[in-house]
Formats: structure tokens, sequence, C-alpha cells
């Protein structure tokens, strides 16, 4: 199994929905636990990088673990061994970058 490099690539938020359907509207805000640019790595075992989003973790870790055996998403990434991932938060959802270390 290969390690992992996680990277928070991009965070999102939709006021337009948080104002339908949270209780706290927009005030809520975009994701409050990860940051553009954290960067976490998976060294094997389904333990969850210290730091990141238990959730986010949940809905990811599936394609990571497939990273780490060595899956490869290509033709459809340009690059082997890389796949982009996102948590399911459909108001403020985190996007990342999964790459396999060597």
């Amino acid at each position: 199994m290969k390690k992992v490099k996680i990277t928070v690539l991009k965070k999102e938020f939709y006021p337009d929905l948080a104002d339908t359907y949270l209780t706290e509207g927009r005030a809520v805000g975009p994701c409050p636990l990860l940051e553009e640019g954290n960067v976490f790595i998976f060294e094997g075992e389904a333990k969850m990088p210290e730091g990141f989003c238990p959730w986010a973790w949940m809905d990811i870790y599936r394609g990571v673990s497939a990273i780490s055996a060595g899956a490869t998403h290509t033709p459809w990434n340009n690059k082997d061994g890389m796949t982009i991932l996102c948590c399911t938060d459909g108001i403020r959802p985190v996007i990342f970058t999964v790459e396999a270390m060597d």
C-alpha cells in the first residue's frame, strides 16, 4: 500500500441553499474545519489523518483506499494515481486532490 497525500483543493459555499435549508442560514459560512491548501497524509490501515474532518473522511475513505492500493483513474484524469474527491455536504462542500506518493 502506498501513502496518499490529501490536499484541500477548494471550499465551496452556497448561501442561497443555506438560507433556504439551514436554521442559521448563511451565517454558518463555509466549512470551518478545513482550509484550502491543507495537506494530510494517509498512511494506511483505515486510520484517518490527524486533524481531518471525520465526516469528510467517511465520504472519501473508499477513494483514498483505492488510490493507496494502486487504483488508476486514467483516462479520465490526466495524472495516474490521482483523483479528485469531495465531502457530501451539499451546502458547503470541500474538494480534495488525492494522490499516491512514491
